[in-house]
């Protein structure tokens, strides 16, 4: 597992207009290939009437799938630079179609290529980038009386509580470095006076936006 990268927030879309044409970018993450291609069809059955569905996507730890598709435009002056958008911007696990309606005007391969890269590169930046940092999941059981003070401390803190449970006594899951768990005991064995369960859960990630 990556000890952290970059993808998109979520599922976003983005127009513009260059030459009386419409371009729009669709975005969403995508984990696995299947996942890529069933978005990519999704928009094309949504925009079954437009001139083009040009897409691209990279997925995986070490960008191992790749794939571009000009959808009818000219080789290479939509998929790829859609791809290279994704590469510059070092994005994983990411998806994106940009649908074109021809407005009449013949851009050109030069144009095309520079339409669909700013396309994608706006949409995506519409859509919000963020930065997923692997953690471990600390799980940390008090009784209530020292559930406020506890929790003002974690959310004033570098750390991020990922939930509470309120069972005979309160459970915190909270998101911290690999590096920093020893410290995070030694502070919430000093915050209880000792009066605490520390236990360390899973890997997982933590996004934060960019």
């Amino acid at each position: 597992m990556l000890p952290r990268y970059h993808t998109v927030k979520g599922l976003g879309d983005h127009e513009i207009v260059i030459q009386k044409s419409r371009f729009i970018a669709h975005i969403n993450r995508a984990v696995t290939e299947e996942e890529a291609q069933q978005f990519i069809l999704s928009i094309k059955k949504k925009h079954w009437d437009a001139t083009h569905n040009c897409s691209a996507y990279l997925i995986g730890e070490n960008d191992q799938i790749q794939k571009a598709n000009d959808d009818g435009e000219p080789s290479g002056t939509a998929g790829v630079p859609i791809l290279e958008v994704l590469k510059k911007k070092k994005l994983k696990d990411t998806v994106v179609v940009v649908t074109r309606y021809f407005g009449g005007i013949k851009l050109g391969a030069g144009g095309l290529i520079r339409a669909y890269g700013k396309s994608a590169s706006e949409g995506i930046e519409a859509t919000g980038i963020v930065e997923c940092k692997l953690m471990k999941i600390m799980h940390t059981k008090i009784d209530y009386p020292w559930l406020g003070k506890l929790e003002n401390e974690l959310r004033s803190s570098e750390y991020t509580i990922k939930e509470i449970h309120y069972l005979d006594k309160v459970e915190i899951e909270a998101f911290v470095d690999e590096n920093k768990v020893s410290r995070f005991c030694d502070w919430m064995i000093e915050l209880t006076n000792g009066q605490c369960e520390l236990l360390e859960g899973e890997l997982l990630y933590l996004e934060e936006d960019l």
